[in-house]
């Protein structure tokens, strides 16, 4: 009987120096890898960017050009979206998830189009640049309701803030072959030249069922057989750039810059 405790004793004792090294080892894998995950995350985002502003193909892919072309290029600004004006922040650390769940830093919706709950107060804007220091494009990050959950993406516009140079999703949760086709090269090349506003300066731009005519300067194809997914689109992109998202920011841009410019 006494064997059988005894036995049982180390089993036990076994176990638990087994899962506390284990512990101990998962902790410090997880300290180590830490800067290593925010490093790749940032760096996709900034490839995402480089997409948006049509810089990535030139910029070659890998990690070191991306990084050099994005600091070369690019200047990430933090906005107030409610005045529209720019505020002090660090882009680099702004995390519009982790505002949205915070009720300090966002607040609930009551008209949500866009299916997102909770807005951030705050957004990063980017403004792309050429050699010459002249603003060429303005990448605008986006988020809202797909079929199965949040997608999130950028919205690469010409200086206008009405032309669209581009659409990039980064994230989603859509079902491969369907609402997936976001990512889809062939999708995304039917963006360029699109117009956000229509002549009353609302925004109009949209995916059309069936597929949108060839005069259609705010239209689409929408996604075959993701009918969802695309009204989800359609829904983040108006709202997005109504006076809820990016409106006030977009009017006091154009504003400045027919003034001299945006500083």
């Amino acid at each position: 009987m006494s064997n059988s405790k005894e036995t049982f004793g180390k089993t036990v004792g076994f176990v638990f120096i087994v899962c506390v090294v284990c512990a101990i080892l998962v902790s410090f894998s997880a300290v180590q890898l830490k800067p290593l995950q925010v490093a790749n995350k940032l760096l996709d985002q900034q490839t995402k960017i480089l997409e948006a502003s049509k810089l990535l193909e030139a910029s070659g892919k890998d990690p070191k050009s991306i990084v050099a072309t994005f600091n070369k290029y690019v200047e990430a600004k933090m906005i107030d979206l409610a005045s529209g004006e720019f505020i002090e922040g660090n882009p680099v650390l702004f995390d519009e998830r982790r505002n949205a769940r915070d009720s300090e830093k966002s607040e609930k919706l009551e008209n949500d189009p866009a299916g997102i709950n909770r807005q951030s107060h705050d957004a990063v804007v980017y403004l792309v640049h050429d050699d010459a220091g002249v603003v060429k494009t303005i990448v605008l990050p986006i988020v809202g309701s797909g079929l199965w959950d949040l997608m999130y993406g950028y919205v690469g516009l010409e200086a206008d803030l009405n032309t669209i140079r581009s659409v990039v999703y980064s994230d989603h949760k859509e079902t491969p072959g369907l609402g997936a086709e976001v990512m889809n090269p062939k999708w995304k090349a039917l963006w360029p030249g699109k117009k956000v506003y229509n002549e009353a300066g609302e925004p109009v731009v949209k995916l059309v069922k069936g597929g949108a005519k060839a005069d259609d300067i705010h239209g689409v194809d929408a996604l075959s057989g993701a009918t969802l997914t695309s009204n989800g689109v359609t829904r983040t992109l108006q709202f997005w750039f109504s006076e809820q998202g990016y409106g006030p920011f977009i009017a006091k841009y154009r504003a400045a810059n027919s003034n001299g410019g945006m500083k």
